[in-house]
């Protein structure tokens, strides 16, 4: 069983099936497909919740580009990339591709490029 931490903010969208994977960093071992999946919020602290468990669907690399001009951005999901960034954003817990960078400009700075993995999930079950 493979368990993901998320911020409190995520809690809801992905109880109601709106956030749908979740975007990491490499690391040596994520999820891999049919593995049992736990998704908390608060990980190792005295408030932790288990939001839901789930099963593994898939697990893509993912290239996200920040670029100085958020038009000019653009996410690469197996070598493909994604046509519609609000609609991937969505997905991914946010209102909008907008919101979703300003997040990712607040935890990590100006990143640039970021390369990592892309888990998805099925079979959500709240906790």
């Amino acid at each position: 069983m493979v368990a993901y931490s998320f911020q409190r903010q995520f809690a809801d969208p992905i109880l109601i099936g709106r956030k749908v994977h979740t975007v990491r960093g490499n690391r040596k071992r994520h999820a891999r497909p049919g593995e049992a999946l736990q998704l908390y919020t608060g990980m190792r602290t005295v408030s932790c919740r288990l939001i839901a468990r789930a099963t593994c669907a898939d697990v893509k690399p993912i290239d996200l580009h920040f670029r100085p001009h958020a038009l000019d951005d653009y996410v690469t999901i197996d070598g493909k990339r994604v046509e519609d960034l609000d609609a991937f954003a969505y997905s991914d817990g946010f209102p909008n591709w907008i919101d979703l960078r300003t997040f990712w400009q607040q935890q990590h700075g100006p990143v640039g490029t970021f390369q990592g993995v892309i888990v998805y999930w099925k079979d959500m079950v709240p906790g």
